[in-house]
């Protein structure tokens, strides 16, 4: 590849070895980035610490005797779909706020958390639920979940660059449908409606590097990683078992391929406009990543081996659908 690339959305179903491999790419240096994978030095977001905050308000309103907001309950999907295009709104934002090299610092990290989700949504064609509580009752809420929304603050912060001049931004979210579901999946499900909802700035620069696992591996992925002291990590989080089933018992990334008017690509279709994002797939069917999770010093030289041999792979699969 003579060019980095700009935008890179890392997807796959829950616990494929998505974060895994950003933690990989993070560890390496700008020029093994460039060398191995034709990638800039990386800055990442995802989605997940966003669901996390979701689910804090859903469970501070419940403890008070309320209907979740989000949730119905900490073991079930979203209440509403709409919350899947939400998320990649949020995304958006981050995004921008990379390129701008903006770094907010709000008064409480919790209610301006509060306030962005509730735009999110609007932009999303979904309704601002979190302003339609009492003022009250949403202060109290926001006070236990001022420390959590403080990290995802300092965590955003962090990664915006002096310069975004060769950095490759690494986009994390998970997509899918339910069990049994038929294809194409209904909308706003999959990745067909969420990618769509990225911003044309992102799309523009944007390539899929594809982790993929059946839905079957991850689910035990999920289970073998999951850490329930630690419900808000990256790397060891679960997802619940009916979120698994309801929402990523299907994935349609490959029904997407099949119906791209290019080969090696996806194409999303956006205001008119049609963007061909080139996709690599890296098969991790036979686990190459879990390995990750440990210490950088426990990281085996085989283990490092066979995950550089699939990466590769799928980033010379990336590399022909920019070609095409």
């Amino acid at each position: 590849m003579s060019k980095h690339i700009d935008v890179m959305l890392l997807l796959a179903l829950p616990a494929s070895g998505k974060s895994e491999a950003r933690r990989y790419l993070a560890s390496l240096s700008p020029q093994e980035c460039q060398d191995q994978f034709g990638i800039g030095h990386t800055v990442q977001l995802d989605d997940f610490p966003y669901v996390h905050i979701m689910r804090r308000i859903t469970d501070e309103l419940t403890n008070r005797g309320h209907t979740g907001m989000f949730f119905l309950s900490p073991a079930l999907p979203f209440r509403d779909p709409v919350d899947w295009l939400t998320l990649i709104e949020l995304l958006n934002e981050d995004y921008d706020d990379l390129v701008a090299a903006h770094k907010p610092a709000p008064e409480s990290a919790a209610l301006w958390l509060f306030d962005r989700i509730d735009a999110a949504r609007v932009r999303a064609g979904g309704q601002a639920i979190i302003c339609t509580l009492d003022d009250d009752l949403r202060k109290e809420i926001a006070a236990p979940i001022e420390e959590e929304a403080q990290t995802l603050l300092r965590d955003k912060i962090a990664e915006v660059p002096e310069s975004m001049e060769g950095k490759t931004v690494v986009v994390e979210f998970a997509r899918g449908g339910a069990d049994g579901s038929p294809l194409p999946l209904v909308h706003p499900f999959g990745y067909k409606a969420s990618l769509a909802q990225l911003s044309e700035k992102m799309l523009a620069k944007s390539s899929i590097l594809y982790i993929w696992v059946e839905p079957t591996e991850s689910r035990r992925k999920n289970a073998a990683r999951t850490d329930p002291n630690d419900p808000g990590s990256i790397l060891h989080h679960g997802v619940p078992l009916a979120v698994m089933y309801g929402d990523y018992g299907v994935c349609d990334m490959a029904y997407q391929l099949e119906q791209s008017a290019k080969p090696n690509t996806v194409q999303v279709d956006k205001n008119g406009n049609s963007y061909f994002l080139p996709l690599g797939r890296f098969d991790n069917r036979v686990d190459r990543t879990s390995f990750i999770r440990e210490d950088v010093d426990q990281w085996s030289d085989e283990d490092k081996g066979l995950l550089q041999l699939g990466m590769r792979e799928a980033f010379n699969q990336l590399a022909d659908g920019q070609e095409d």
